[in-house]
């Protein structure tokens, strides 16, 4: 039990001069943070998508929980075969050291210097393993007359006294224990690591961005975003229904940064890279002061949203028309693909054309009024209406590349998702919850319905067996924006089924085909039992 505390003991102590060393260093090369980041490169995509399915936007305090746990297994092996070989000891946690180091150099935004967290906090990690196992191997000196009887005892009692004193020395070979050292040893390590761990999360704090957001003031649009009619947001009058526009703080948010980059926007550059015939890049003041700025209100979507899921929402958006920065770049006729690349060198693949063609593409820098939060890609962000995030949406940008497909695979891409990933007809039921329980009577059955770039044209409602029944939506604003649907409906004792499906102003139909979200989007009807007693 000493041994497996004292493992647990050392990599706290190791984890916590790596922190501290990552105050200096950055974020990102905390050793946590790095084999966090390869983890998520190498997981499986079905892995993926059931952690996301199941844990949402918890999915990284679970990655990071899992790795702790895992660190800790591997501490307590390391005790136990310190205990016998303090050297083989020492190699573990200096195993340990190197994944580490490996995993941070090895980042897309990795460099020689992001090794150093991992380490020194091998180095503090041998060190104080060896200094907590020491109280435990200490010899016993075993003479001649280590069994010689007690005074006016026989030479059985001195045995057994001999034998008593080897037991309860928590060591059945011989080797003394001394209690009070190692529990000394522990408090001083317990608290070394506890002072270099939490200073060094204090100080990471350095890297923060929120003062430099709070001070930005968004530049006015010269192009406003459609007016809302009254009565817009049916939300007002239905309880249970989503808003028209989703808050930021309740904005899903799915992407592979563990820790989210920290961007000054007095550092901030975007560089246009590849097939342009004139590239440049851009600072952040370049793109506030152009005369072309849009205020858009547009719906986003998740490639990863389950039928019926969350992974949506809607906000107004202020940014630079992505076509005209394109084109100004003289984007040339052969590409068909640009790269878009964040901070920390995650690649998003997104369609030219798309990006050239849909009307309300942009760069986005505002969000709902404010400029962007940190965590959904402050300061600058891509997004293009009509697709699926993991092929639009590219957070904390910091370069485009006009390439071809053919050249390049993006992350996802790479990862056998589609290559262009186009949001599907999809619909919602958000009230009555499903298994709710509620009075007979008339209610309201309510929910969302998308299709970004192509607009929502009709929802049909069915409960039960019965036909399908036409609801009421919300005004039509804009193609980019959901609409809200009602259809009141008059509940009679039992259980019931309601099923949603909607049609885009294309004329296409929501279909009944239930799939999954890999590789190009889920599709189906979204279905909910309820009980009316």
């Amino acid at each position: 039990m000493f041994a497996a505390l004292a493992g647990v003991l050392a990599a706290a102590v190791a984890l916590g001069v790596a922190e501290l060393v990552a105050a200096l260093v950055g974020p990102g090369s905390s050793p946590v943070i790095a084999v966090g980041d390869a983890a998520i490169t190498l997981t499986p995509e079905p892995v993926k998508e059931f952690a996301i399915r199941n844990f949402g936007e918890n999915d990284k305090i679970v990655l990071v929980a899992g790795t702790l746990v895992v660190i800790a297994l591997y501490a307590v092996v390391i005790g136990l075969v310190a205990l016998r070989s303090r050297r083989l000891g020492a190699v573990g946690i200096g195993l340990f050291g190197l994944v580490g180091a490996v995993a941070a150099v090895t980042r897309p935004a990795g460099g020689p210097l992001d090794m150093l967290p991992s380490i020194a906090g091998a180095a503090a990690g041998i060190v104080a393993l060896l200094a907590l196992v020491a109280p435990l191997t200490l010899t016993t000196s075993v003479g001649p007359d280590s069994t010689s009887p007690p005074a006016g005892g026989s030479a059985d009692d001195g045995m057994v006294e001999r034998l008593r004193e080897v037991l309860g020395s928590g060591d059945r070979k011989g080797a003394g224990l001394d209690r009070r050292r190692f529990f000394l040893t522990s408090g001083v390590a317990l608290g070394a690591a506890a002072v270099t761990g939490g200073g060094g999360r204090l100080l990471q704090r350095r890297f923060s961005v929120a003062g430099a957001r709070a001070d930005l003031q968004l530049p006015t649009p010269s192009s406003r975003a459609a007016s809302l009619p009254a009565g817009a947001d049916l939300a007002e009058d239905v309880e249970g229904l989503t808003p028209l526009f989703t808050e930021n703080r309740e904005f899903y948010r799915v992407d592979t940064a563990i820790v989210v980059p920290q961007i000054s926007p007095s550092d901030y550059r975007l560089s246009m890279t590849g097939m342009f015939d004139t590239p440049r890049s851009y600072m952040l003041p370049d793109l506030f002061e152009r005369d072309d700025i849009i205020e858009r209100d547009v719906t986003l979507t998740c490639v990863s949203n389950e039928v019926g899921g969350k992974l949506a929402g809607t906000a107004r958006w202020i940014g630079v028309p992505l076509g005209a920065l394109l084109r100004e770049n003289g984007i040339r006729s052969d590409s068909n693909q640009l790269v878009c690349r964040d901070v920390n060198g995650m690649t998003i693949g997104a369609p030219t054309r798309s990006a050239l063609e849909v009307e309300d593409a942009m760069l986005a820098f505002g969000m709902n009024g404010e400029p962007l939060p940190v965590e959904h890609g402050f300061p600058v962000r891509m997004l293009i209406p009509g697709l699926y995030g993991y092929v639009s949406a590219c957070k904390w940008l910091t370069r485009i590349e006009a390439t071809t497909y053919d050249a390049f695979d993006a992350y996802w891409t790479e990862r056998d998702w589609a290559t262009e990933g186009p949001i599907k007809v999809a619909s919602r039921i958000d009230t009555p919850a499903p298994l709710r329980e509620f009075p007979v009577g008339r209610r309201a059955i309510a929910g969302v319905a998308w299709a970004q770039t192509r607009g929502i044209a009709r929802v049909e409602v069915k409960v039960d067996d019965e036909d399908w029944a036409e609801a009421e939506l919300s005004p039509e604003v804009d193609a980019d924006l959901w609409r809200q649907w009602v259809l009141p409906y008059e509940f009679a004792a039992g259980r019931h089924s309601i099923t949603v499906r909607a049609t885009g102003a294309d004329g296409e139909t929501q279909t009944d085909e239930r799939v999954t979200p890999f590789p190009n989007g889920s599709s189906g009807w979204h279905s909910v039992q309820v009980v009316a007693a």
